[in-house]
């Protein structure tokens, strides 16, 4: 009896070890796993204003931009293709697939935003402008918070993934539904670099 009951303890110990190994290993990966949803929700607020941003540039350019008509549509087509890939995204960075469309038509956005900026440094009544002035200042602005946010939300998929893939995480993450996060990712390095606005402000 008494060595029944020794197995007994030895056996409750063991189950309360691991199970509390493991349930310290689960609650890591929920919050490394909300902590990363949480900065693609960030990418996703600065991204939803940016595209509302770009009509309203395009459309106080038309006037000025009468030979250029073919570049701010492809802007808005560019535009309009990113927002429905955003919207297929649906603010839910597990969709691997959906991210991965968002990040490459955000990317084609940003060389053609890029382009038209060049275009408007070529057009001195644009810059002279007001609306269009104010317009590039927000636009560049949320660039600025698109690109901080960006990072933020690739530094939390790396440590999210990292603590996925030591051990002995590793040996239970799939079982317990974790699987790898995608980054976002820049796959051309001309479309994807950040749009350079630079606007000259009247001086009153």
């Amino acid at each position: 009896m008494g060595g029944f009951l020794f197995f007994l303890l030895i056996f409750v110990i063991v189950f309360a070890v691991l199970f509390f190994g493991l349930a310290r290993i689960y609650n890591r990966l929920v919050v490394l796993k909300n902590r990363y949803v949480n900065a693609y929700s960030q990418i996703d607020v600065q991204l939803k204003r940016r595209y509302d941003l770009i009509p309203n540039l395009v459309e106080s350019c038309r006037a000025y931009l009468t030979h250029e008509s073919s570049t701010l549509e492809e802007v808005i087509k560019a535009r309009n293709v990113a927002a429905t890939a955003r919207s297929s995204a649906a603010g839910d960075p597990t969709q691997q697939a959906a991210l991965k469309r968002l990040t490459e038509t955000d990317g084609v956005l940003s060389g053609l935003l890029g382009r038209l900026m060049m275009v408007v440094e070529n057009y001195p009544d644009l810059k002279a402008n007001q609306t269009i002035s104010e317009l590039m200042e927000d636009l560049r602005n949320t660039e600025n918070r698109v690109s901080f946010s960006r990072q933020a939300f690739n530094d939390a998929v790396m440590e999210y993934n990292q603590a996925r893939e030591i051990f002995p995480a590793v040996l239970f993450s799939n079982i317990f539904g974790f699987q790898a996060a995608e980054f976002w990712n820049l796959e051309h390095k001309v479309e994807g670099e950040p749009t350079r606005i630079k606007i000259e402000k009247n001086n009153p």
